[in-house]
């Protein structure tokens, strides 16, 4: 049965997503908020009517792989189409027959088999024209790694190759509490460092000079490497040395991170449940111990020496499970736990239950298609927590609205705020007066809300 909802049936659909599920539904959900046209396509119906209850985007039950469900779509040239299934061969297929439909059109598809990774130009050619492939779980081993080097960090990031930097963290007490944060840069002593948001009691603040940080606010900060020891001291946060770490789940990111951690010289154990799985993974990891067995068995992680462990990260495929692996291992010594999940609902959950910290490659993957589809020269996206607002660095092009003006006199819409500026090898926190120019390389926040407009902003004249 073929169907579209009813909402938004006068406007040109010009985003068509493949795949309602978790990556699917929070994509058209961003792009909604934004006001964007959105259609999406899948086989089930279920799904389907989840996106048409909490999202102004319109739907189509059918194959993205089928071209007649492309055309009622509303395929075109003039369309992004974002393929996101849980396969890399409807993905595929969905990017084949939208080429042969509308070969100027932006094509943008999810593939995860690493089998594929050799055949790129391939996927880039003529016959497919995929601008841009999606694979996450490199980003997810990194986001790990900056994770760990900081006790208590809740949300880490890092910009322009690692020089900027983003902690998100709980201000418990030190000398940032209850002062305003035009004081911050001589409470640090450094002025490379700024306050870019405050999550309160659920609530996103975009702060201001006289802004205050509050007991037990999450506060996001943005610093350089040169000023991160003296931030770090002023919110009472040192950094951690890992020396042994345990894997539950053997899957492909369970393996990259045990590669990850091999690279770093870390002791490594992995439990897999699975024997074929573990002869395979014994084959490809180097130096890691692979153990054969079930992570959530109290003896065998008590027979690892658990409470030896600087961190336990689960990373199976059943994100219930993980979290629950990681609240056994906790309980039994462990010093930190990772849980993998795939559904934002768990997020909260795993914070309130004691997981200190968690990792999700499906919204990391909507981070990166956002990135690809927006307008402008956008070199990295980050999403804050509530999904509403998010970190764009960008290179400032030439004759672009931000460009050539000092930055009071932009007329940027609510809720954009300039966090730093590179240029050539100097970092700039950048104050009212300071002159983006062109190929700058610009950070700023922005809720969901003002990015059709700051995107026009951004775009230059020559576009």
């Amino acid at each position: 049965m073929w169907f579209f909802n009813k909402k938004n049936t006068a406007k040109k659909l010009n985003i068509i997503i493949i795949g309602a599920g978790e990556v699917g539904f929070n994509l058209a959900k961003r792009l909604s908020n934004e006001e964007r046209q959105v259609v999406v396509i899948d086989t089930n119906e279920e799904a389907l009517g989840k996106i048409s209850e909490n999202i102004d985007a319109q739907t189509l039950n059918g194959s993205g792989s089928d071209p007649l469900t492309l055309e009622l779509a509303g395929m075109s040239n003039e369309s992004i189409l974002v393929a996101v299934t849980d396969s890399d061969e409807i993905n595929i297929l969905s990017c084949l027959f939208a080429n042969h439909i509308a070969p100027k059109a932006q094509k943008i598809a999810r593939i995860r088999n690493e089998n594929f990774a050799n055949y790129h130009t391939l996927f880039k050619g003529s016959a497919l024209n995929i601008g841009m492939i999606v694979n996450t779980d490199q980003e997810v081993v990194h986001s790990v790694d900056r994770m760990l080097s900081l006790p208590g960090a809740v949300d880490v990031g890092e910009f322009a190759e690692g020089r900027i930097k983003m902690v998100a963290m709980v201000v418990e007490n030190g000398p940032l509490l209850n002062q305003p944060l035009r004081q911050l840069e001589s409470i640090v002593g450094v002025e490379a460092v700024l306050v870019a948001a405050i999550s309160r009691n659920d609530t996103l603040i975009i702060p201001n000079g006289s802004t205050h940080i509050e007991q037990g606010d999450l506060v996001y900060f943005i610093y350089t490497e040169e000023t991160s020891e003296d931030l770090l001291k002023a919110i009472n946060c040192k950094k951690r040395t890992i020396e042994q770490a345990l894997i539950i789940g053997g899957g492909n990111i369970g393996m990259r991170i045990a590669q990850f951690f091999e690279s770093k010289k870390y002791y490594v154990k992995l439990i897999e449940k699975d024997r074929k799985r573990c002869e395979y993974l014994a084959s490809h990891l180097e130096k890691t111990l692979i153990l054969h067995g079930v992570g959530a068995d109290p003896k065998l992680l008590t027979d690892e020496n658990i409470d030896k462990a600087d961190v336990v990260i689960a990373a199976t495929g059943d994100e219930e499970y993980n979290i629950l692996t990681c609240l056994l291992a906790k309980s039994l010594g462990a010093k930190e736990t990772v849980a993998k999940i795939n559904s934002s609902v768990y997020q909260k959950l795993s914070e309130t239950v004691g997981v200190d910290h968690t990792i999700n490659p499906r919204l990391a993957a909507v981070d990166t298609i956002l990135r690809g589809m927006r307008q402008g020269k956008i070199l990295s996206a980050m999403s804050l927590r509530g999904d509403d607002t998010e970190i764009l660095e960008l290179i400032a092009l030439e004759n672009s609205e931000i460009t050539n003006t000092p930055i009071r006199e932009l007329k940027m819409p609510e809720g954009v705020l300039f966090l730093a500026v590179i240029r050539e090898d100097e970092v700039f926190i950048p104050k009212g007066g300071f002159i983006i120019k062109t190929q700058d390389r610009v950070l700023l926040l922005t809720t969901r809300k003002a990015m059709p407009e700051l995107e026009k902003a951004l775009a230059s004249e020559n576009q």
